[in-house]
């Protein structure tokens, strides 16, 4: 499927999701008729919508429909991804910034993509853990470089509201594939994205 603009007013609501949330709305007690909650159904489920639209897309066909033959085989970076996504486990929001690096073979791919399979892959429901794997593997598979490195660090709402209620843990996570499982190029990348991890 082609990359569809990630923006909120492309979204199409369905009445049963907005249905369902004005049963959840309802049975914390709430009165849905109430004027600052007449439309909190509708907003809800298309926010929803929204924030899990990842799975309509296709993220490899991105990657392959912006490949160009390039002879150039140093490193490649784009650092400070900012992604938004959603807890598993809570469907609270965790956010933060991915830094992504790889080493061309033959191939080179539109830096712009890069953010997008981030985007993604974020727009569904995840764990961090998970979505580091999933953009590391997507590059790694159909780009096939000579190596692909992927750190995102984040914050994770589900801490930081509920639970141990932690305002100011920051969770990394980390996937290296090919070249960059030689330690002096993993130092290499970590060195030059040292300053923008926390």
């Amino acid at each position: 499927m082609p990359y569809r603009q990630l923006e909120e007013y492309n979204i199409e609501v369905t009445n049963e999701v907005k249905d369902r949330y004005k049963a959840i709305i309802e049975e914390l007690g709430e009165d849905t008729e109430r004027e600052g909650l007449k439309k909190t159904p509708e907003r809800a489920a298309k926010a929803m919508q929204f924030l899990t639209q990842g799975y309509d897309m296709d993220p490899a066909e991105i990657l392959k429909g912006a490949m160009f033959a390039e002879d150039y085989n140093e490193m490649v970076i784009v650092k400070d991804i900012e992604l938004y996504s959603l807890c598993e486990h809570h469907i609270l929001p965790f956010f933060g910034k991915a830094h992504i690096a790889y080493i061309p073979d033959g191939h080179i791919v539109g830096l712009s993509k890069i953010p997008r399979i981030v985007d993604i892959f974020a727009r569904r429901l995840q764990v961090q853990e998970r979505l580091t794997h999933d953009i590391l593997e997507c590059i790694n598979k159909t780009l096939k470089p000579k190596g692909v490195a992927v750190v995102i660090e984040a914050s994770h709402m589900c801490m930081m509201m509920r639970g141990v209620q932690k305002q100011n843990s920051v969770t990394t996570t980390s996937g290296f594939r090919g070249a960059f499982e030689n330690i002096e190029t993993r130092t290499e990348f970590l060195k030059l994205i040292s300053s923008k991890l926390s």
